[in-house]
Order: C-alpha cells, then structure tokens, then sequence
C-alpha cells in the first residue's frame, strides 16, 4: 500500500470528492472547506491511498503577542478505521511537525479524551507527557 502525505491548500478541493468513512466528523461542505484551505495559518494535511483521503490533521499556528512561542496547535488528527494501525497517523503527524518547524513554530500542542488510548499512544510515542488539562465549550 502506497501512502501519499500530502498538504493541501485552495485548489485543491476535488480531493476530498473522495474521502473514507470517519476521516472527518461530518460530511465535507465545499464552502466551509473552501474558506478554510483560503484562511492564512489554517493548515491541513491528508492521507491518500488509491485516490481516497484516508487521514486527516488540522492545524492553526498560533502566534502570542506577548513575546512567547510561537505554537502550532494540532486540532485534528484522524485515520479512517479500515486504515488505523499502519503508521498512517504518526506519519501525518511528523509531517505536519515539520511543516510546523519550517513555519517557525517552536512547540506545537494537542489534546485528546482521556479514554483515546491510541491518541495517546501516538502522542506519548513523541516524549510528550500529558499535561493536565481542562476544557470549556463557550457557546456562542
């Protein structure tokens, strides 16, 4: 099985006419996905075998004003289930570390359910112990 890593941008929209089940939490919307791969520090890499996005990672770099790091927060990563455990997801994710260097982001960060076992698995695989953590939904 060949797997392509490849980063996306505007343009590149057709590629999601195919996407494997689970990839996304919901169905692709053209416009949405438009604004997005438009929108400057948003970034998006996809795992394609045969012609199928097969996996996922979103990111945003996040720059403080105060000085501190600049970060890149991995908001997504995600493999179709029929793909998981082939290396697919430690490999868009060393990707996209790397896309996050050459940015000049100096740490990047990323949080998952306690019950993600393979999430954690993956991230903990990098050095990286968990921190702890809590997490608001604001509704807006």
């Amino acid at each position: 099985m060949k797997v392509e890593i490849r980063y996306v941008g505007p343009g590149d929209e057709a590629l999601f006419d195919r996407v494997a089940q689970d990839v996304f939490d919901h169905p692709i919307e053209r416009r949405q996905l438009t604004h997005y791969l438009a929108t400057p520090g948003h970034h998006l890499m996809v795992a394609i075998v045969d012609g199928e996005i097969v996996g996922q990672v979103a990111a945003v770099v996040h720059r403080h004003p105060d000085g501190r790091p600049t970060e890149l927060y991995i908001d997504e990563v995600a493999v179709a289930p029929t793909r998981q455990r082939q290396g697919i997801a430690r490999s868009l994710l060393d990707a996209m570390l790397t896309f996050g260097r050459e940015l000049g982001c100096q740490e990047a960060w990323v949080g998952t359910e306690p019950d993600n076992t393979a999430a954690i698995g993956l991230y903990e695989s990098r050095s990286a112990p968990a921190e702890p953590f809590a997490m608001y939904v604001l509704r807006l």
